[in-house]
């Protein structure tokens, strides 16, 4: 690792449009990283971005390992769009860099686990950035989670109505494709164990903004038994509940809740008990602080590439199931996913560890 005197990681970052302005601002604000080169295919786009954000002496290319090797880069950020998720990631891993990547992991399960494998391969750390596991108040709630013993049943309430204008208002499956992954990581996290299969409802209100539908209901059933359900809309002015959702989780020894924003609370036995914050980085500054913290210390972050797949394996049994009216399981999923990924890849030694872990027949890591 080659890295600045002053210990600060040198970053290189793909993608300079909108996400990648707040990743720019985030890498710049950090004490442990160093923006030192920005890739985009639009030139124009990336000076911009610079520009705007006061930065100078910054490369500027369109290829992720060009550019990294001029500068002598450390790591690579990812923001690009997914479509260019497996791409890019594998370009730069395989030029011999750790890679940040911004969620989703890809637009498929199957390219997902391509480019995880691909990581192996190469050795090098692939993480993907789930920015909402990185709350005070949900590290607050997944440690009371830890008190209430067996967990039978956990709720999300997730109701918004943003305008965005654009690409989302014309998306199939917008609430599922776009937002949900973002709930149904975090009840990976505080539940602590894999999904196994789901049932989901898609449907659009007559007022709604969005020619894909607006409003979905999934109900998860998790190792063990717990069931998680979800309750969203993108189109439900009024009220609106916090852009983490609202949560309620009940276990053996009692329950707990988070209104999404602030402290959660529980009870448990016969008191109630209010969890105090920590002060840890949040939201992409707290995913870029537990990328660095995993690059230096060469450990396995909390979202690395494998252990992703199963909360995108969510997603896209959610869509499965809402799209044909049937109860899905996830490894069914996943060993489809395996399949494409088998067709799809070129490389014998990416397919070479995708045979492998698919003759594991586990799901990914948690």
């Amino acid at each position: 690792m080659t890295g600045q005197s002053d210990g600060r990681l040198r970053v290189v970052q793909v993608g300079a449009g909108g996400m990648g302005r707040a990743w720019i601002g985030a890498i710049a604000a950090s004490d442990e990283t160093e923006l030192v080169g920005l890739v985009d295919l639009n030139m124009t786009t990336a000076h911009d971005a610079l520009a705007d954000a006061g930065l100078t002496d910054v490369a500027v290319g369109t290829s992720a390992a060009e550019v990294a090797r001029a500068v002598g880069a450390d790591v690579v950020v990812n923001v690009t769009v997914p479509v260019a998720h497996l791409p890019v990631n594998v370009e730069a891993l395989a030029a011999g860099y750790p890679v940040l990547c911004e969620k989703p992991a890809a637009p498929t399960v199957s390219d997902a686990l391509r480019q995880a494998a691909a990581a192996e391969v190469h050795g090098r750390l692939l993480m993907i950035s789930q920015s909402r596991r990185y709350f005070d108040g949900l590290r607050a709630l997944k440690r009371q989670t830890e008190r209430l013993g067996e967990i039978g049943a956990v709720t999300t309430d997730f109701f918004r109505a943003p305008h965005f204008g654009g690409f989302r208002e014309e998306m199939e499956h917008v609430l599922l494709v776009d937002m949900a992954i973002h709930q149904f990581d975090a009840a990976r996290y505080l539940i602590g164990r894999d999904p196994v299969a789901v049932y989901a409802e898609e449907y659009n209100p007559s007022w709604s903004w969005y020619r894909g539908d607006a409003n979905a209901v999934a109900v998860f059933e998790f190792e063990g038994g717990a069931r998680y359900t979800y309750s969203g809309s993108w189109c439900a002015p009024g009220l609106e509940t916090s852009w983490n959702g609202r949560w309620r989780i009940s276990g053996e020894a009692g329950s707990a809740e988070w209104d999404g924003d602030g402290a959660p609370r529980a009870e448990i036995g016969v008191g109630s008990v209010e969890q105090e914050l920590d002060t840890a980085p949040e939201q992409i500054e707290g995913s870029l602080a537990e990328f660095v913290a995993a690059v230096r210390a060469g450990e396995t972050p909390s979202t690395d590439a494998r252990s992703n797949v199963a909360s995108l394996a969510m997603v896209e049994a959610a869509v499965r199931s809402a799209s044909t009216g049937r109860r899905v399981r996830i490894a069914t999923v996943i060993e489809e996913a395996y399949e494409a990924a088998l067709v799809d890849e070129k490389d014998d030694a990416v397919r070479e560890v995708l045979e492998r872990w698919r003759a594991e027949v586990l799901l990914p890591r948690r």
